[in-house]
Parts: structure tokens; sequence; C-alpha cells
């Protein structure tokens, strides 16, 4: 993929997103910082690129755990200045678990700091280039993607990827996020994008192939509201599997049972966790995406 001499991205495996850094003459950012069991190595990889030199800047396109939780150690390594979505400043400020979104997930995050907001209409400069942010709700309320038209590229997060967009979150506990994927989706039909940096995956340039499945996606999920919930819990489970690399399924709703998430998207389905949790480590198991041994469900990517 053609980029500006100024941007790398670091394509990161599915339990971290993709870190996209930027370098030129007066100053270095970077996008997104993986999730926290992977912090050391988003920090080897900035280390490595940035030859060196400090970092400057730290900008969070949402604060899911995979986009922020090597954030505390960037922060203690290099002293960053830190971005983050303006709707999440009250939550940020005082670390109100109840609002973030690291317990009801089950996932981790190492507590942050940050020293300022991005809020949709704002600009940045990030590699000597002029980024727009632009407000994409639907997977998470408060994301945002970053858009510099000059060259036609767009930081996408979890809006689009190439095959499809992140877990329609909102929707599992009965707020409205179908809609607003679709809004985004139009936003980026509007854009003149030729190249599409996602959170997860590689960046790719057959934008309207892109939109025209992420659509399809959402027509699919949004017909029958219980897709979308029977999705997000395979996926919350493959992430949690993805972190501990094995799980016992005698114990799976016991490490599960303060997962918010996984609770109202279960009530959706009108199913016991248990019996859910049986069914969708059958279908990781069948996709290749774990194996099964006794009780024991291990990661297999």
């Amino acid at each position: 993929m053609n980029l500006p001499a100024s941007m790398q991205v670091f394509e990161r495996g599915w339990l971290s997103s993709n870190n996209i850094l930027f370098i030129d003459d007066a100053h270095t950012a970077l996008v997104d910082s993986g999730y926290q069991t992977h912090a050391p190595q988003t920090l080897a990889l900035a280390q490595h690129a940035l030859r060196g030199r400090g970092l400057d800047l730290l900008v969070n396109t949402h604060l899911h755990s995979d986009h922020c939780g090597g954030n505390a150690l960037l922060q203690s390594h290099y002293g960053c200045r830190t971005l983050i979505p303006v709707a999440d400043v009250d939550a940020v400020s005082v670390w109100d678990e109840a609002r973030l979104p690291y317990r009801a997930t089950g996932q981790q995050c190492e507590r942050f700091h940050f020293d300022g907001s991005i809020d949709h209409g704002d600009s940045l400069q990030l590699g000597g280039l002029p980024w727009q942010v632009i407000a994409a709700p639907g997977h998470d309320p408060h994301s945002m993607v970053l858009y510099c038209a000059q060259e036609a590229i767009l930081i996408s997060a979890d809006a689009l990827w190439e095959n499809g967009f992140g877990v329609i979150f909102p929707e599992l506990e009965g707020e409205s996020g179908f809609a607003e994927q679709a809004a985004i989706l139009q936003c980026i039909r509007e854009l003149d994008v030729r190249t599409v940096i996602p959170g997860h995956g590689a960046p790719f340039s057959d934008v309207q192939g892109a939109l025209a499945r992420a659509q399809s996606r959402l027509d699919y999920l949004s017909t029958d509201p219980k897709r979308n919930a029977r999705n997000a819990l395979k996926v919350m489970l493959a992430f949690l599997l993805l972190d501990t690399q094995q799980l016992s399924l005698a114990n799976v709703c016991q490490q599960l049972g303060n997962n918010r998430l996984m609770q109202a998207a279960a009530a959706q389905l009108d199913m016991p966790l248990d019996a859910l949790m049986v069914q969708l480590a059958d279908e990781l198991v069948r996709a290749g995406a774990a194996h099964l041994e006794g009780d024991i469900l291990f990661n297999g990517r």
C-alpha cells in the first residue's frame, strides 16, 4: 500500500488494533495503542520506528481496550500528550468504570490520563498533513475517524473494515446503533477515499467493495437484532480466548458473570449463558478459531 513517507502502519493481530505512526521534521504522533497485554510490543514497535526520537502525541479513535490499552505504558515512557474523544472526558477524568467499557466487556485497560480531546469537525496536523476528525458512532457511540482529503486516506477505526465493521455494542442494551452505523457508512461514501486504514486488518483500496460488504452485513444484522447479539457474544468469547489462550468451559460463565454486555446479549437471545457459551465454543472450533481438549477450549489462531 502506497502511503505518504511520514506515515507507517503497524498491522496488529485481532487482539490489538492497528497503530498508525506519523513522523515529520517537527513532530511525532501515534493513533491508537493496542491492547494492554500487547503494550510492551506496542512500545517496542514505536521505539524501533522512532529511532531515538520521542513520541509527542497519542490520539485515540475510541476507548475500547484494544485501541487504548497501551496508553499508560506509552505515557510513562514518553510523557506524550494524549487526546481522547470528547464524550469520554468526564469518565476518564475520574476513571468511572461504570461508564468506561472495560468492566462491561470483561477486558483489561490500565488507567491512563489525557491532555485534551477530539471532537467532530476538529482538525489535526499529523505527519505534516491535515486530518479532519469525523464522529463515527455505531460500533461505539463516542468513536471518531480521521480523514485526510489531501491524500484521500481514511483512518476508519472500527467503523469500516475490509469485510465489515466492529460489533454494534449499543444495540445490546437497547440503545440505537444500527442507524448510526448506516450514517457513517453513508458519510464515507460521500468522501473521496482511495485508501482505508482500518482498526483491524490490512489497509485496503477497494473502498466501494468494502462499503457494499459492510452495508450488506448491516442489513443482515439490523433485520433481526438477535443476530447482532449472537455475533457480539461470539466476538467477546473469541477476544477473551485470544487474551487468555485457554478457557475451561465449566468456568467460563463464572469468568464472564460480571460482563454486563455478555449478559445483555444473552438476554436478547433468551437463552442461559452457559448453553450459549457451549454453542459458541463449538462454532469457534468448527471455524478453526479454537480447538477443544476435554473441557478446555484453546485458542486456535
